[in-house]
């Protein structure tokens, strides 16, 4: 049992680490000896549990997310949405570079996989007689689109950026979805 308190200790470590140090640098471009000496552990750790430093960066991307929004409960889509957007503001000098750098692709396709089964859900709760496949497609969709809106607001917007804009924004499109055709 002790192995197993280590483990998520050092993977723990790791991740707040990688946070840290990309929001403190504002870039990707961090060496794995800088990553591991910050996070307390050897080079080899971080390789053994995430294969490269970029997989470690995405890692804790989701981490956070999965950490500070997944498991709130909202009680409608509006104060979601703005909980999203200051989540996101709070955290811009993180996720800027990991917009703008070397893992950017892989850190957007890992959010809208973290975000695509609420928004599954939420569209199924509106249009009721989704299947499965139909729902997962829209939940993945309205998830990229959110996704593109927040990235081009995190990386274009003034310092610092206003939630309240980016939920606006987000929350216009929403409109759309709530219409129903006769």
């Amino acid at each position: 049992m002790e192995t197993d308190r280590r483990v998520v200790r050092s993977r723990a470590a790791m991740l707040a680490a990688a946070v840290r140090l990309v929001s403190e640098r504002g870039t990707t471009a961090i060496p794995v000896t800088d990553l591991a000496a910050a996070a307390d552990v050897s080079r080899q750790l971080v390789y053994l549990q995430f294969g490269d430093r970029d997989a470690l960066l995405v890692a804790a991307a989701a981490d956070l997310v999965t950490r500070e929004l997944c498991h709130g409960a909202y009680g409608d889509v509006e104060t979601g949405v703005l909980a999203t957007a200051e989540h996101f503001a709070r955290h811009r000098a993180f996720y800027r570079p990991m917009l703008t750098g070397s893992c950017s692709y892989a850190m957007t396709r890992t959010l809208n996989g973290v975000f695509a089964p609420l928004n599954g859900r939420i569209l199924r709760e509106h249009f009721g007689d989704l299947d499965d496949d139909t729902a997962a497609d829209l939940g993945k969709f309205a998830a990229a689109g959110a996704g593109a809106i927040i990235n081009d607001w995190l990386v274009d917007s003034q310092d610092p950026p206003d939630p309240q804009e980016a939920a606006d924004r987000l929350l216009r499109l929403a409109t759309a979805f709530r219409r129903r055709s006769p």
